[in-house]
């Protein structure tokens, strides 16, 4: 019997939005149960390095003006093997173009991913459209605001949250490509944004930003195994001549929260940028933000009590 993966797009008014997704989220290998992936010895070594670098595929969306952020599906793919088995659930609450989806299912994980505006979950339901012969996944975008996922999930259901949210208003800029040798390339005085809603993440300042981020993974907390792996790709960035540290932001709230940090890996992403200019010489050095990114490496406390679960 053929076996094709399904996807799902939930838009506001359609039959099963905001109500439980009928998703599984058991895991269908037959690793034992001490083991956190079904990585070999072999496979598991080379995650051990702290630094990571990736290069694209032709399915990688790369175009800024389909959307302005997106990570490779290599990337992708390598954060779900490394905390996941075949079979469990991946959540990213900011799903963008759909990398996350696409990336479980290529490696047959299921999984959820949540974005505000249709047109991006438009085009996540685009890149799942070919059927996968080889399993059984399934893959659900839902068009709805991060705070509300636990409407749509049980409690300890995923096994990785794993996204790249946006960055505060870090985007909401015009671009004036001062570290750029082409000063006036497609992207010169572009605001590269996801939108203007108010209640996008990416047009908030730091302060705001950090206790919406704080609020919206609270509530996630309890949807997570225990020692369920949360993973958050995100940058640092310049602003007004001041390094602006998103990701100490980021460590701090999440603890707060509930959370513990468990590894920070550097994304190294000197392989896949072009056109590097000389930025702040000869009187200020700056390290490049386009140059490396972080992946903070949280996961669930395991002695999470019976008063902290009911939070959620």
């Amino acid at each position: 019997m053929e076996q094709v993966t399904q996807s799902r797009v939930l838009i506001e008014g359609a039959e099963g939005y905001r109500t439980i997704i009928p998703v599984n989220y058991d895991k269908t290998c037959g690793c034992l149960p001490n083991h956190i992936n079904c990585m070999t010895p072999k496979e598991w070594i080379k995650s051990q390095l702290g630094v990571w670098q990736f290069t694209y595929e032709k399915r990688d969306i790369r175009d800024k003006t389909i959307h302005p952020a997106t990570f490779p599906l290599s990337l992708s793919k390598k954060v779900i093997q490394l905390f996941s088995h075949e079979g469990e659930l991946v959540l990213d609450p900011f799903v963008g173009a759909g990398t996350t989806l696409l990336a479980a299912q290529d490696t047959n994980r299921n999984a959820v991913g949540f974005d505000l505006q249709e047109k991006y979950c438009r085009l996540c339901e685009q890149r799942l459209s070919s059927d996968n012969m080889f399993n059984k996944s399934q893959q659900f975008v839902v068009c709805d605001d991060a705070s509300n996922i636990p409407l749509y999930l049980p409690k300890e259901s995923v096994k990785l949250i794993w996204t790249s949210p946006p960055y505060a208003n870090m985007l909401n800029r015009k671009r004036t490509n001062k570290s750029r040798r082409d000063r006036k390339n497609d992207q010169f005085m572009q605001v590269e944004q996801y939108s203007q809603d108010p209640r996008d993440l990416g047009t908030m300042e730091l302060d705001t930003y950090t206790k919406a981020m704080g609020d919206i993974f609270e509530s996630l907390l309890t949807l997570l195994k225990p020692k369920a792996h949360c993973v958050i790709n995100v940058p640092d960035m310049w602003w007004e001549n001041q390094r602006i540290t998103i990701h100490v932001s980021l460590i701090q709230e999440l603890r707060k929260r509930g959370y513990e940090l468990r590894n920070t890996i550097i994304w190294d992403r000197t392989n896949i940028v072009n056109q590097i200019g000389i930025f702040g010489w000869p009187s200020n050095y700056i390290t490049m933000g386009t140059t490396f990114e972080y992946l903070l490496d949280f996961w669930r406390p395991p002695t999470l009590n019976k008063a902290e679960q009911a939070i959620g």
